[in-house]
């Protein structure tokens, strides 16, 4: 084969790439917005009963309270609708300084509903931590993914926690996502970075399989951030994935690897889950 033709080939395939990362964010951003079209309504109706109340009651009381409960209302609305937009804007593949505090609130924020539907209780160690050279939309997509993971792993409900600290000995940031699930056995956690490798049989309630591209898109995309990522897990007791982050010296340009991780499907109406952040660790 000629020099023309295999640089003709690695084209087509960087194409064929960059369309089917861009298809599978497209499919990611169409069920986020599905899943964030129930909490919408609770906050639509929110809305609407305590204006309601207002302009029923005349006395100050009644009014003011009507007043706050609209403003919080709003306010999540605000909130809601500036995260799906943030991962909709098509960012340069370029590292920027990114928060990663709000980072993983506003993630926590799409999968409020996911994670209560399945009983998923999260408890939350976040400290105050410098920010990180990142791409902000992929790092989300693989948080998110994470979290899919792991609400997957307790069919039954259980407990996720999530701890973000600065490790000042390597100078790189730490974002931990741990379940209470089945866990891996050794011979799963060998491969579990394969392309292609999946444990999953088929859609689960919520209509999610696997196609086992999400862990070997997670770690593509960790390693083109100059991060690592590290799992440990025990069978029947969990799992916990480790990212690790440089922090933020200035930009730089991002490797390729950008393939997009299908986000949560939409889930029935039902409140937010319990989100426990505790003074310390």
């Amino acid at each position: 084969m000629s020099a023309g033709n295999h640089q003709s080939l690695e084209e087509q395939v960087a194409i064929l790439k960059d369309r089917l990362a861009q298809a599978q964010r497209l499919t990611a951003l169409g069920e986020l917005a599905s899943t964030t079209t129930h909490e919408f309504n609770n906050v639509l109706t929110t809305i609407i009963n305590y204006a309601r109340l207002g302009l029923r009651h005349k006395d100050q009381a009644t009014r003011e309270k009507s007043f706050e409960k609209i403003l919080s209302a709003g306010t999540r609305a605000a909130r809601i609708t500036s995260t799906i937009l943030g991962f909709a804007r098509n960012r340069p593949h370029s590292l920027e300084p990114t928060d990663m505090v709000k980072l993983v609130d506003d993630t926590l924020l799409l999968l409020e509903r996911e994670l209560n539907k399945y009983r998923v209780t999260v408890e939350r160690y976040v400290d105050a931590v410098p920010k990180t050279l990142a791409n902000p939309n992929q790092i989300q997509q693989v948080f998110l993914n994470l979290l899919i993971n792991a609400r997957q792993a307790m069919p039954q409900g259980g407990r996720v926690v999530i701890k973000l600290n600065h490790d000042r000995e390597s100078d790189m940031v730490d974002l931990v996502v741990r379940d209470t699930g089945c866990g891996m056995t050794p011979e799963v956690l060998r491969r579990i970075f394969d392309p292609f490798f999946t444990t999953k049989t088929g859609p689960d309630a919520s209509g999610k399989g696997g196609t086992g591209l999400g862990l070997s898109t997670c770690r593509e995309i960790i390693e083109a951030h100059h991060g690592r990522i590290r799992v440990d897990s025990t069978p029947g007791k969990g799992t916990a994935f480790t990212l690790k982050l440089p922090v933020a010296r200035g930009a730089v340009p991002l490797a390729p690897s950008t393939t997009a991780i299908p986000a949560p499907a939409p889930s029935d109406s039902a409140p937010s889950p319990a989100i426990i952040t505790p003074a310390a660790q």
